[in-house]
């Protein structure tokens, strides 16, 4: 039988609530209208998985202490203030099945919802001298900025490379992951070395973890998101890169025709979607998937046993696993 996730984050469980509470109370404020919207942002959060690296990653290396809380927080208030800037960037209005903050209250209004979530996290850290936590952070949000607009400048030639993809969703998804990862860690003191293997585990599963994600736009209608809503969007994922490699000529210029001028084509797109099927895009992508999911266990395997390295072991599990 499957985990879920109440059964990975047991070992955490009073800690995860206690920060939930922690986490509602920072984010109060005396201005009416941010302390409404405060209150629509935490009332939609969602798995609270990037909470979880940082407490288990915590505990697999000796402790969990105020600096972990902190460290928790800063990450959530960073994250949602980059995903706040996203929707207005995207101009899309639902987040999670939620209108986003953009849909409700306009650009300007998010924009500067999201400056002040940056601000709160900033703060935070330096009135607690947490600079080693904050640094950590920054470079993730650096490299998602980086990565984004990597993503951008080659989607206007379709012309990403599979070594292109890995550093796009390396700084775009997997520099999270491996902060929350590092942030843990150094919450407890660990040593630079320990704190940049915990940093490379969560790099790794969070390469996984996008992958996967990519993986649901050749699916079915019961995973997550719609059936090549990458491909509308002119993005171009693993599976589709590997099946131009080894397309012919003709067949590639055909597939680059559908991204480019026939992406909102819903029966140009399924037949996109069937060569990507027929000629090993997905056998391909899962193997890739499995083989950074083995390199972050075997990292992770090199830390003591406890029950934190168990749910950690879990977690890695669930994010290949899941169906959305």
């Amino acid at each position: 039988m499957a985990l879920t996730l109440p059964d990975i984050k047991a070992p955490i469980s009073s800690e995860m609530e206690e920060f939930e509470a922690k986490f509602r109370s920072s984010m109060k404020t005396h201005v009416l209208l941010l302390d409404k919207i405060m209150g629509y942002i935490v009332k939609r959060k969602g798995k609270q998985m990037r909470p979880m690296f940082v407490f288990l990653s915590a505990g697999c290396c000796g402790g969990i202490d105020e600096s972990t809380y902190r460290g928790a927080s800063l990450i959530e208030l960073l994250h949602t203030a980059t995903l706040v800037h996203d929707d207005v960037v995207d101009d899309a209005n639902y987040r999670r099945g939620f209108f986003s903050v953009n849909a409700l209250w306009k650009n300007k209004i998010a924009v500067l919802v999201g400056d002040y979530l940056l601000s709160r996290g900033l703060l935070l850290s330096v009135e607690n001298e947490d600079y080693d936590l904050l640094k950590i952070v920054s470079q993730a949000v650096r490299m998602m900025s980086e990565g984004e607009l990597l993503q951008m400048e080659k989607a206007r030639n379709l012309d990403i490379t599979e070594a292109v993809y890995y550093d796009i969703i390396r700084q775009k998804t997997a520099s999270l992951i491996a902060s929350c990862c590092a942030v843990g860690a150094a919450s407890t003191g660990k040593d630079p070395e320990t704190i940049e293997t915990m940093r490379q585990f969560g790099e790794k599963v969070g390469m996984a973890f996008q992958i996967k994600d990519d993986l649901f736009d050749y699916g079915d209608t019961e995973v997550g998101k719609p059936l090549g809503i990458d491909i509308r969007e002119k993005k171009m994922t693993l599976p589709l890169i590997y099946a131009l490699q080894k397309a012919s000529w003709t067949d590639k210029r055909r597939l680059i025709n559908i991204v480019r001028r026939h992406n909102e084509n819903r029966k140009k797109v399924n037949e996109l979607v069937d060569y990507v099927r027929e000629n090993g895009g997905i056998a391909y992508a899962n193997e890739v998937m499995h083989r950074y999911y083995q390199e972050a266990r075997e990292i992770l395997l090199t830390f003591p046993v406890s029950v934190y390295r168990q749910s950690l072991l879990d977690l890695v599990q669930f994010t290949i696993d899941r169906r959305k």
